[in-house]
């Protein structure tokens, strides 16, 4: 990996998906909506894997310590189904948790349904990369994201990942005067 290159990692989290069963429509929707927030180049790292803690966390771990990710951002399993554990494998694998990102998630999709109350997805992070749990829908992947991005690319600053620059006309990113670069 070269020192400025700039990955983010996209998770899918479905046995159906996994299985070809039917197509991922979370990764893509995660994919294209990063791709008009940032003004960057960046490489995606995408997996489409099944609803099994030990493989979540294994991803995880894999898009972060050896690929590098500074942003990884996961889709599925985090409803109150049996089955749905990423929460759970965010935690184990992470430094700290963010709690804020899932309460802002929550506040913006309980707008649109009140079901939203039962989503469980965290955020946190491992060395220098910040995991993200999206829900499964690609119209409840954009609300989530478009509530929590601006903070993103300046968390990834202190945690010492990538710098991000937002594409303004989409999203406008919120950095301290401070940390600002000067181009």
């Amino acid at each position: 990996m070269q020192k400025n290159e700039i990955k983010i990692g996209f998770v899918t989290v479905s046995d159906r998906a996994s299985r070809g069963e039917y197509e991922d429509l979370g990764g893509p929707a995660m994919q294209d909506w990063i791709g008009k927030a940032l003004k960057n180049e960046w490489t995606a790292v995408a997996r489409v894997i099944a609803d099994e803690q030990a493989l979540i966390e294994q991803t995880l771990i894999e898009m972060a310590d050896m690929e590098g990710c500074s942003l990884i951002v996961t889709t599925g399993g985090t409803g109150p189904a049996k089955r749905d554990v990423t929460p759970e494998a965010t935690a184990n694998v992470c430094d700290k948790i963010l709690d804020g990102f899932a309460e802002q998630m929550r506040s913006v999709s309980l707008q649109y349904v009140p079901t939203a109350i039962l989503s469980r997805q965290i955020a946190g992070t491992r060395g220098s990369s910040l995991i993200i749990n999206l829900p499964g829908k690609p119209s409840a992947i954009s609300e989530c994201l478009e509530a929590v991005f601006p903070a993103v690319p300046y968390c990834i600053d202190l945690i010492e990942g990538a710098y991000l620059e937002t594409n303004d006309a989409f999203i406008t990113a919120f950095r301290p005067k401070h940390a600002i670069k000067k181009s």
